[in-house]
């Protein structure tokens, strides 16, 4: 292949990246009116709990491996605020600590809300979700995101989701 032609290719693939990049960051639902605080981000040697019936009031079990991070932030809703559609590498432990929260499942075909207030918490899969302040209060919260040590623990999707019109 000559010189000429492999320079015009890879010219055209570099052009071709960065239309499909910039569509990508156009079509992301970005928060709005959310304003996220790290709290602190840990990474913990893989490991394997295993608390059985009779040791405790409750049964859990937990295994990481490798290493993970987690990560811990809060989270301050206005009214009408939204966290964009997102999705995460792992499950993501929210807490409610004030006001009301609601959530929208990316994969729920009939678009349910999932409503959540002070003192209430959930698990996220991370699968894409989308979470909104649809009351007329601020509200916050507090999540536990767990991620591949020192990557990324939130990835954008483009919107309105697949079942919401939002």
């Amino acid at each position: 292949m000559k010189r000429t032609n492999i320079a015009t290719w890879t010219i055209t693939i570099v052009c071709l990246l960065v239309v499909a990049g910039y569509t990508a960051l156009t079509w992301a639902s970005p928060a709005t009116g959310v304003t996220p605080t790290l709290i602190g981000r840990g990474t913990y040697d893989r490991f394997k709990i295993n608390i059985p019936p009779g040791q405790a009031p409750f049964e859990y079990m937990a295994q990481a491996k490798p290493a993970i991070d987690m990560v811990v932030q809060t989270h301050d809703f206005q009214p009408g605020a939204s966290t964009g559609w997102h999705q995460h590498p792992g499950p993501v432990f929210i807490t409610v600590t004030q006001g009301e929260l609601t959530f929208y499942e990316r994969d729920d075909p009939t678009c349910s809300p999932k409503v959540f207030t002070a003192g209430e918490g959930f698990v996220d899969t991370g699968d894409g979700h989308i979470g909104r302040n649809e009351s007329g209060a601020v509200a916050k919260d507090v999540t536990v995101a767990i991620a591949p040590v020192g990557g990324a623990f939130r990835t954008e999707l483009p919107a309105p989701g697949p079942f919401c019109a939002f």
